[in-house]
């Protein structure tokens, strides 16, 4: 929306860098508006989906037992396509003309950077389910995360790597578009070197490709332990069942953008004895964990993955700091959501770090009997 738009919108404001502040709905509306933008189309929709279901279960479950300061949650969900542009367009329709209080989204990491300064220029606080790349709060002090950043998964992975599978040599297969691959990619093979390992191939390909048989095939004449592919589930299972055509049989390890019941569909067998590194695993025994996928399965019918739990987290965070910020300006909400600590959430006990980053563990997942199962928890 042009400048003049918004001037003859809200007269007297002009553009206002904190217009989060000072958007609220000039109807009759008694609620607290949020907005959700996500892939609900487009070839990451499976991530997009999965995060919506937890973000509506939240809301469902916040709204039942009162909402917030006596008002319900009122959620505006947009489609994103799993395209920055789009998320861009979205998410400035969602401050400007929905006028919500606070932000849900995204998954991709590209998508957040788009969407992140103008989160910023607006003075609406931005909560990502599940963006781990670094780049992401540092966009501006009203951008949030409720899940780990790439740093900390890609020296996880690294260090599992190393002490777990034992490996000495591995090999870098990243996605030279994503922004959430490279700073995976990078990180692991930084960590993987200071522990003792060595790096003998690093070869990029291009998100949409279905032909990675050259890059493969450099691969396996480095003679690699462990394949570290740190991409999302279209490709990671094309790759998967190409490595193994090529004669490629040592582990494939990577990260939460496995997370995707398409990953089984499109790799099948060839991701057995394959790992990940992930935000939580649904088949933990804790309690919280078992009360949660009860209630998810009975509103949706099948077991939740990490980022509908995250999806979950990132609305119950915003709805714990709606309650203590003493009124519901952009700034008040914001300062709330910095003084989170210890919340009590279903992918771990969330804090808030002075980046604006959650402190909390990670889990590594197996890939057996075509699922994926908890193998161990690592700690910050």
């Amino acid at each position: 929306m042009p400048r003049a738009s918004l001037n003859t919108l809200l007269p007297g404001l002009g553009l206002l860098p904190l217009l989060g502040a000072a958007c609220a709905p000039k109807t009759a509306d008694h609620s607290i508006r949020l907005g959700e933008f996500d892939a609900l189309t487009g070839d990451t929709a499976t991530f997009g989906q999965t995060t919506h279901e937890g973000i509506e279960l939240a809301v469902e479950q916040i709204n039942a037992s009162g909402g917030v300061k006596g008002r319900p949650l009122k959620l505006f969900t947009e489609d994103d396509e799993g395209k920055p542009d789009q998320a861009a367009l979205v998410a400035e329709k969602l401050i400007t003309q929905d006028r919500v209080r606070v932000l849900i989204g995204e998954v991709a990491s590209s998508d957040s950077l788009a969407v992140a300064p103008i989160a910023q220029r607006y003075g609406v606080p931005m909560i990502s389910p599940s963006s781990t790349n670094p780049k992401v709060t540092q966009q501006g002090d009203y951008i949030f995360r409720v899940c780990f950043i790439d740093s900390f998964q890609g020296q996880v992975a690294a260090k599992f790597a190393r002490d777990t599978l034992k490996c000495r040599r591995a090999a870098v297969l990243r996605d030279e578009r994503s922004d959430y691959s490279l700073g995976l990619a990078d990180v692991f093979s930084r960590d993987f070197k200071a522990l003792g390992g060595t790096i003998v191939a690093d070869k990029a390909y291009m998100g949409g490709d279905v032909d990675f048989k050259a890059q493969l095939a450099a691969i396996r004449a480095a003679h690699p332990d462990v394949v570290y592919v740190p991409g999302y589930y279209g490709e990671v299972g094309l790759i998967a069942r190409q490595a193994r055509a090529l004669g490629i049989t040592v582990p494939l390890l990577g990260g939460d953008g496995w997370e995707s019941e398409e990953l089984f569909k499109i790799g099948g067998a060839a991701l057995e004895g394959c790992y990940f590194t992930n935000h939580c695993a649904p088949d933990s025994p804790d309690p919280v964990v078992r009360r949660f996928v009860a209630t998810y399965e009975a509103r949706w019918h099948h077991e939740p993955g990490a980022l509908a739990m995250l999806g979950y987290d990132a609305v119950r965070v915003a709805a714990d700091a709606l309650k203590r910020a003493p009124n519901l300006d952009g700034n008040s909400i914001r300062e709330a959501l910095a003084a989170t600590r210890d919340f009590p959430g279903v992918t771990g006990r969330i804090s808030m770090d002075a980046d604006r980053n959650a402190i909390k563990s990670a889990v590594i997942l197996e890939i057996k009997g075509g699922r994926a199962v908890y193998k161990e928890t690592v700690n910050p």
